[in-house]
């Protein structure tokens, strides 16, 4: 494989301000889940994943061809150490039909609009492969959701009633 120029990688998880050496080797080490190259038009997904349902592999095959068909390069679904999911794209120096904005964009739209899958994978990973208990991941789980309840409370303090439901007295 040839030395990559442009890269984007965007972190589901990670929080990209934490500098520490921790977070560092995180984002310097993973492992290659799946990617999609456009140069080759190859798929790959790594056989250690195999245990993955076939509606979760056809999934991520879907969203790897789709990407690099959209965009180019080489686009691969990661996994850090600690179980995060990394999504990355990487085009060789020379590809002037390489999409820069496109991918980052792109990339933030799957991010965003896969998030239980990847949510999953990563919970996947965690009891699979780092021997976590199940449990003590869906309590983890368990406990996002009353985050959000906090930001509809903030959203209605700040007066955004974009989310809010109008009752029929309200609307006339």
């Amino acid at each position: 494989m040839s030395e990559y120029a442009k890269r984007t990688t965007i972190y589901t998880n990670i929080d990209s301000d934490d500098d520490t050496d921790a977070a560092a080797a995180q984002r310097h080490y993973r492992v290659v889940l799946c990617g999609s190259n456009a140069y080759d038009k190859k798929y790959y997904i790594n056989p250690k994943f195999s245990g993955l349902p076939e509606t979760v592999k056809e999934e991520l095959r879907i969203i790897c061809c789709l990407f690099t068909e959209e965009v180019g390069g080489v686009f691969t679904v990661n996994l850090t150490p600690g179980g995060e999911v990394v999504l990355e794209s990487e085009a060789d120096e020379d590809d002037l039909l390489y999409d820069d904005i496109g991918c980052g964009l792109l990339i933030r739209q799957v991010r965003d609009s896969k998030k239980e899958l990847f949510d999953s994978l990563s919970i996947y990973f965690k009891v699979h492969f780092l021997h976590m208990d199940p449990s003590e991941l869906l309590e983890e789980d368990a406990l996002a959701p009353e985050e959000d309840r906090e930001d509809a409370g903030r959203r209605e303090e700040r007066g955004d009633d974009y989310h809010k439901e109008s009752t029929p007295e309200e609307i006339e």
